[in-house]
Protein backbone atom coordinates (compact mmCIF):
# COMPACT_ATOMS: atom_id res chain seq x y z
CA UNK A 1 0.00 0.00 0.00
CA UNK A 2 3.01 1.85 0.99
CA UNK A 3 3.55 2.35 -3.65
CA UNK A 4 0.06 3.53 -3.46
CA UNK A 5 0.09 5.93 -1.32
CA UNK A 6 3.38 7.50 -2.95
CA UNK A 7 1.39 7.07 -6.15
CA UNK A 8 -1.82 8.94 -4.54
CA UNK A 9 0.29 11.60 -3.12
CA UNK A 10 2.96 12.07 -6.65
CA UNK A 11 -0.76 12.05 -8.18
CA UNK A 12 -2.37 14.60 -6.19
CA UNK A 13 0.93 16.66 -6.13
CA UNK A 14 0.87 16.63 -9.95
CA UNK A 15 -2.68 18.08 -10.04
CA UNK A 16 -2.25 20.88 -7.49
CA UNK A 17 0.61 21.72 -9.45
CA UNK A 18 -1.87 22.10 -12.98
CA UNK A 19 -4.70 23.60 -11.18
CA UNK A 20 -1.91 26.06 -9.81
CA UNK A 21 -0.41 26.54 -13.35
CA UNK A 22 -3.94 26.86 -14.84
CA UNK A 23 -4.92 29.75 -12.16
CA UNK A 24 -1.67 31.68 -13.07
CA UNK A 25 -2.20 31.40 -16.84
CA UNK A 26 -5.85 32.33 -16.03
CA UNK A 27 -4.72 35.45 -14.04
CA UNK A 28 -2.34 36.61 -16.50
CA UNK A 29 -5.11 35.91 -19.68
CA UNK A 30 -7.19 38.77 -17.46
CA UNK A 31 -4.75 40.91 -17.15
CA UNK A 32 -3.04 40.85 -20.29
CA UNK A 33 -6.90 41.31 -21.76
CA UNK A 34 -7.35 44.42 -19.21
CA UNK A 35 -3.87 46.12 -20.81
CA UNK A 36 -5.02 45.53 -24.02
CA UNK A 37 -8.40 47.46 -23.45
CA UNK A 38 -6.10 50.19 -22.09
CA UNK A 39 -4.06 50.31 -24.96
CA UNK A 40 -7.00 50.10 -27.34
CA UNK A 41 -8.25 52.90 -25.46
CA UNK A 42 -5.18 54.67 -26.16
CA UNK A 43 -5.16 53.75 -29.15
CA UNK A 44 -8.67 55.52 -29.75
CA UNK A 45 -7.91 58.42 -28.10
CA UNK A 46 -4.38 59.17 -30.31
CA UNK A 47 -6.35 58.69 -33.29
CA UNK A 48 -9.04 61.44 -32.38
CA UNK A 49 -6.62 63.76 -31.62
CA UNK A 50 -4.97 63.19 -35.22
CA UNK A 51 -8.49 63.29 -37.20
CA UNK A 52 -9.26 66.77 -34.56
CA UNK A 53 -5.90 67.84 -35.36
CA UNK A 54 -5.64 67.28 -39.19
CA UNK A 55 -9.38 68.85 -39.62
CA UNK A 56 -7.49 71.85 -37.85
CA UNK A 57 -4.94 71.91 -40.31
CA UNK A 58 -6.92 71.72 -43.33
CA UNK A 59 -9.50 74.35 -42.15
CA UNK A 60 -6.29 76.65 -41.52
CA UNK A 61 -5.20 75.54 -45.48
CA UNK A 62 -8.36 76.63 -46.88
CA UNK A 63 -8.52 79.55 -44.24
CA UNK A 64 -5.27 80.19 -46.11
CA UNK A 65 -6.15 79.74 -49.40
CA UNK A 66 -9.15 81.90 -49.02
CA UNK A 67 -7.11 84.56 -47.91
CA UNK A 68 -4.43 84.78 -50.48
CA UNK A 69 -7.48 84.69 -53.39
CA UNK A 70 -8.49 87.83 -51.53
CA UNK A 71 -5.22 89.38 -51.09
CA UNK A 72 -4.40 88.72 -55.38
CA UNK A 73 -7.84 90.04 -56.14
CA UNK A 74 -6.87 93.06 -54.14
CA UNK A 75 -3.15 93.77 -55.74
CA UNK A 76 -4.92 93.34 -59.00
CA UNK A 77 -7.34 96.01 -58.24
CA UNK A 78 -5.03 98.17 -57.00
CA UNK A 79 -2.91 97.65 -60.09
CA UNK A 80 -6.18 98.48 -62.38
CA UNK A 81 -6.49 101.89 -60.41
CA UNK A 82 -2.64 102.22 -60.51
CA UNK A 83 -3.19 102.07 -64.32
CA UNK A 84 -6.34 103.89 -64.92
CA UNK A 85 -5.09 107.49 -63.60
CA UNK A 86 -2.25 108.66 -65.85
CA UNK A 87 -0.63 111.21 -63.24
CA UNK A 88 -0.20 108.25 -60.71
CA UNK A 89 1.25 106.21 -63.62
CA UNK A 90 3.65 108.79 -64.19
CA UNK A 91 4.68 109.50 -60.68
CA UNK A 92 5.31 105.28 -60.24
CA UNK A 93 7.37 105.79 -63.05
CA UNK A 94 8.96 108.62 -62.41
CA UNK A 95 9.78 106.65 -58.54
CA UNK A 96 11.17 104.18 -60.37
CA UNK A 97 13.81 106.21 -62.67
CA UNK A 98 14.94 107.79 -59.55
CA UNK A 99 15.67 104.50 -57.95
CA UNK A 100 17.92 103.77 -61.07
CA UNK A 101 19.85 107.14 -60.73
CA UNK A 102 18.40 109.81 -62.87
CA UNK A 103 18.09 113.36 -62.58
CA UNK A 104 15.40 116.19 -62.64
CA UNK A 105 15.89 116.39 -66.17
CA UNK A 106 15.62 112.71 -66.54
CA UNK A 107 12.02 112.86 -65.24
CA UNK A 108 10.73 115.62 -66.96
CA UNK A 109 11.68 114.57 -70.34
CA UNK A 110 10.34 110.58 -69.69
CA UNK A 111 7.44 110.83 -67.73
CA UNK A 112 5.74 114.64 -68.32
CA UNK A 113 5.81 115.54 -65.51
CA UNK A 114 6.76 119.39 -64.25
CA UNK A 115 9.69 120.56 -62.94
CA UNK A 116 9.20 121.61 -59.74
CA UNK A 117 7.61 118.06 -59.57
CA UNK A 118 10.43 116.56 -60.49
CA UNK A 119 12.86 118.13 -57.78
CA UNK A 120 10.49 117.83 -55.33
CA UNK A 121 10.61 113.89 -55.93
CA UNK A 122 14.16 114.32 -56.67
CA UNK A 123 14.20 115.89 -52.70
CA UNK A 124 12.42 113.49 -50.98
CA UNK A 125 13.91 110.54 -52.71
CA UNK A 126 17.10 111.85 -51.71
CA UNK A 127 15.87 112.13 -47.96
CA UNK A 128 14.09 108.61 -48.02
CA UNK A 129 17.93 107.40 -49.31
CA UNK A 130 20.02 109.15 -47.04
CA UNK A 131 17.82 110.30 -43.87
CA UNK A 132 18.98 113.86 -44.01
CA UNK A 133 15.98 115.83 -42.73
CA UNK A 134 14.21 118.78 -44.69
CA UNK A 135 15.30 121.63 -43.70
CA UNK A 136 12.81 123.78 -41.44
CA UNK A 137 11.35 127.20 -41.97
CA UNK A 138 11.04 129.06 -38.75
Amino acid sequence: MSDMTGLNLLLFGLVALALLVSALCAYLFVRVQKQERRHQALINVLRNEIRAMTNGSIGMGNRLLAIEHKLNMTVEKQQELENRDPGVLAYNQAARLMEMGADVDDLVRSCGIGRPEAELMALLHRELNTGESLPSRH
